[in-house]
């Protein structure tokens, strides 16, 4: 039976009303825990992962977010509003017994976008990124056992946003003067980065979520991950051949298929994807175990509603096409 799910971010500021009607039109997928951005810092993306360092502090500059000495009140507030958002999370669920996805930023978005305190990113030094990948593992464990420890009937699903991970792998960050670009990091020790981080999560179920045009369908397949999250109408052809591969190989796709517009009918979202199915010799009974998805976030749709409704109804479409 192919699920529908979201990709982690929704429109609003209320934690209450946006994890109910997650959880309202999941329900009969996979439910998740939205993210607000629109409550400003601490609830962006970076700051919601860096809270769940462990011995690591961030503080926010005009430019963005930077590695501290110490605990400030930025980081509070990233923090507060996590703990919110599982209190609302523990009410909402009160007596949930199914799939529950999490999703976090992962280490090398992070290290891309936090500053060290001398103004380079984090991800340009070594150390740093040891550091940084080791502690965010650490902290991972910690939230999932919360999550747990709140939604006791949860079969935690965990994923992993890694946006940022084709600029850290081509070398194409600037530095911070602005006047050339960081190095690559090698892909061995980004893969085994993400694996460490994936690693926490024990025998839950993981997925690396990225939704850039070149994401490195090879690399995510080596981290160990049981799933790849990506935008699929961005996929070209020696991409659509490697995630054929990687679907044959054990790995569950999780197709964001639906614009964020929510202005494609399922029909049309359908035919998209199971002409490209087909068009790379996978076969249709092979559609009940994708995932469906929106192609991103919701942060910033005016029609999260419909997009998700599209998503569930692509979602019987393709358990239809998968029967026939």
């Amino acid at each position: 039976m192919t699920l529908a799910s979201g990709v982690g971010s929704w429109p609003g500021t209320s934690a209450r009303e946006a994890i109910v009607t997650v959880r309202d039109l999941f329900g009969d997928g996979i439910p998740h825990l939205p993210e607000l951005p629109a409550r400003g810092v601490g609830a962006d993306m970076v700051g919601r992962a860096a809270a769940l360092l462990e011995g690591l502090h961030v503080e926010t500059q005009p430019y963005g977010w930077r590695f501290a000495g110490r605990p400030g009140a930025d980081e509070g507030r990233a923090r507060a509003l996590l703990r919110e958002d599982l209190d609302e999370l523990a009410e909402a669920y009160d007596g949930w017994s199914g799939p529950l996805k999490v999703q976090v930023t992962g280490p090398w978005t992070l290290g891309a976008s936090i500053e060290l305190a001398r103004g380079e990113r984090a991800v340009a030094d070594h150390g740093a990124r040891r550091d940084l990948v080791g502690s965010f593992a650490e902290g991972l464990r910690g939230h999932i056992a919360d999550v747990e420890r709140l939604v006791p009937g949860a079969e935690v699903v965990v994923q992993v946003d890694e946006p940022g991970l084709p600029a850290v792998l081509e070398g194409r960050l600037p530095t911070a003067s602005g006047y050339g670009r960081l190095r690559a990091v090698d892909r061995s020790e980004v893969r085994d980065g993400l694996r460490e981080v994936l690693e926490a999560a024990g025998e839950r179920r993981t997925l690396v979520h990225c939704c850039a045009g070149d994401v490195p369908v090879e690399l995510l397949r080596q981290t160990g991950a049981g799933g790849i999250s990506l935008d699929t109408s961005l996929l070209d052809g020696p991409r659509w051949e490697q995630l054929a591969e990687a679907v044959e190989g054990g790995l569950t796709l999780w197709a964001g298929a639906v614009p964020t517009t929510g202005r494609t009918d399922w029909r049309t979202a359908r035919d998209r994807l199971v002409g490209a199915w087909q068009r790379i010799g996978l076969t249709l009974p092979s559609l009940a175990d994708v995932v469906v998805t929106p192609s991103c976030g919701l942060a910033g749709s005016g029609a999260a509603v419909q997009a998700v409704r599209t998503t569930t109804d692509l979602a019987a479409a393709l358990t239809d096409a998968a029967a026939a």
